[in-house]
């Protein structure tokens, strides 16, 4: 256990493991509770969020950790699983203090605060007792924009305060290596006010790709507070799909509005997904497969499987088509699955390989035959073609598990299941 006088920064915390008294991993850390107090007195440390199997996130009293070293935390006694919920009379760190704008009282400047500091006290309790800060502002790079300094906790004024416009640069930072859907869990759980701070410093690109993780209520709450603009561009960059789900739970007039200021070929996509019906194939599909000429070549194919931003379903195989390549494309050949292309010699033409055994779905297949024909068949996604031949798009495994699940289960998921009360605080 670091002793006495030992100074920890809570950034440094998150995301580093949580070990029972046996030695087997209990979670990750991903916030401090701490407790404001009046008079400039330092903030008591209350415990750690920890986030559990199944992303529930659990609070672990300061009073049961053991041992906080060595990029580790070691915890004493049994550990109480209940779901966390916070207190009015709690504060976060890492959510509600960094980035915020306080005063350095001996000057009466405006600084950010970057990290805050705590320390176990001679009676082993732990509070804040320093505020690492910059003057000026921050950019999302933590480009230097100012002096930075470490201070007392006494020594600046401003955290009482509910402050807006806070920013979100250095919670970011903090969470800059989780997947989207870890991160779009750091976000459900943060309040509406700051989860806007959080998705206006993202880019477009990784709030695409978190917004498809979180529940519908936050994708709804988030695009609505973006502007206009800046909606559709984040709506093109998400999966046609995932756009058109978020789309069709707008109000219309808002929906058109968006749809009218994305590019026309982004437009148009998620458009046709939004004249099927949900639970269709038509409305399940992604329209972005991946998608080959005949005379391409198998060295061709694994080319395009092999790009990063395909996911696993749709890069499992490619459909072989005529000219346009774009959906709807030409006349639909055939399917040529990613194993059979990683045992054929890669000059080979993939027109020659193309497995047209299976009949694929028309747009207008239910939900229930979609799931009946990827399992009967161990397929990963099926593709789908309207009554010309023309491949219109893929339905992947993922979405038709999208669609069968509660509609509530990614909230759930982020709740780490049925909800519990937390216990009390004080009597653990």
């Amino acid at each position: 256990m670091a002793g006495p006088g030992s100074r920890v920064f809570i950034s440094h915390l998150s995301g580093i493991a949580v070990f029972d008294p046996n030695g087997d991993q209990v979670g990750r850390i991903r916030d401090v509770v701490v407790s404001l107090r009046i008079g400039g007195r330092p903030p008591r440390v209350l415990g750690l969020v920890v986030e559990v199997v199944g992303r529930r996130r659990i609070f672990l009293p300061m009073t049961r950790v053991t041992s906080l070293e060595s990029g580790q935390v070691l915890t004493t006694g049994v550990i109480n699983m209940r779901r966390f919920e916070q207190r009015p009379s709690e504060t976060l760190v890492l959510a509600e203090l960094l980035d915020r704008t306080v005063t350095w009282t001996k000057t009466g400047a405006e600084v950010t605060v970057l990290d805050v500091a705590m320390v176990q006290t001679r009676v082993r309790e732990w509070e804040i007792s320093k505020v690492f800060v910059q003057a000026g502002k921050v950019s999302r790079l933590r480009k230097a924009k100012g002096e930075t300094l470490t201070l007392d906790w006494s020594a600046v004024s401003g955290f009482a305060l509910i402050e807006e416009g806070q920013g979100a640069a250095n919670l970011l930072a903090t969470f800059d290596q989780l997947r989207p859907a870890d991160l779009a869990n750091v976000m459900h759980h943060l309040s509406p006010k700051r989860r806007a701070e959080v998705a206006a410093a993202l880019d477009d690109d990784r709030l695409a790709d978190v917004l498809e993780e979180l529940p519908e209520d936050d994708q709804v709450e988030i695009i609505g507070k973006l502007k206009d603009e800046r909606a559709a561009d984040v709506l093109e960059a998400m999966d046609p799909d995932d756009a058109a789900d978020l789309l069709s739970d707008l109000p219309e007039e808002a929906a058109e509005r968006l749809l009218r200021l994305m590019e026309p070929e982004d437009a148009a996509s998620v458009r046709r997904l939004l004249s099927y019906e949900e639970n269709t194939a038509g409305g399940l599909m992604t329209t972005e497969p991946i998608v080959l000429e005949p005379d391409a070549t198998v060295a061709e194919a694994l080319a395009r499987v092999r790009v990063s931003d395909n996911k696993p379903a749709l890069a499992a195989q490619v459909y072989v088509c005529r000219p346009p390549n774009e959906t709807p494309t030409g006349k639909y050949l055939g399917t040529v699955h990613f194993q059979r292309l990683l045992r054929e010699p890669p000059y080979t033409l993939v027109g020659s390989l193309v497995d047209d055994d299976l009949d694929p779905l028309p747009p207008d297949t239910p939900l229930q035959l979609v799931t009946s024909y990827l399992a009967a068949y161990n397929m990963v996604a099926a593709p789908v073609v309207d009554e010309a031949d023309h491949l219109l798009g893929a339905v992947t495994v993922d979405d038709v598990l999208d669609h069968l699940l509660p509609e509530d289960w990614r909230e759930a998921a982020l709740h780490g299941g049925e909800a519990h009360e937390s216990e009390a605080r004080g009597g653990r």
